[in-house]
């Protein structure tokens, strides 16, 4: 009985987009998600501050998702932005 209750509370709502669930945690990231989150523009993955926190912590302070370096400056990053809309990537093309 329990476990149908659970289920008729869980299929209630409005489900999230994909983009909206960290990659590395796979929770959801509150709203709203700018104030929740970072964007990474090398992969085009946006990660929630619980995860970026803890790799900090652990002295990673590398892209979670793809493991590449931050870019050093807004040419750089426009540079990663730019290498995603050449490899086709519709999140890129949306932000470029």
């Amino acid at each position: 009985a329990a476990e149908l209750k659970d289920e008729q509370l869980y299929s209630q709502g409005l489900e999230r987009l994909e983009g909206d669930f960290c990659p590395i945690c796979t929770l959801p990231i509150p709203l709203p998600m700018d104030d929740h989150s970072a964007f990474n523009s090398c992969c085009m993955k946006r990660i929630c501050n619980g995860c970026t926190m803890a790799a900090q912590a652990r002295g990673f302070h590398d892209c979670l998702f793809c493991r590449t370096p931050h870019p050093a400056n807004d040419a750089a990053q426009l540079a990663m932005i730019q290498s995603r809309v050449a490899k086709k990537d519709p999140v890129a093309i949306n932000i470029l």
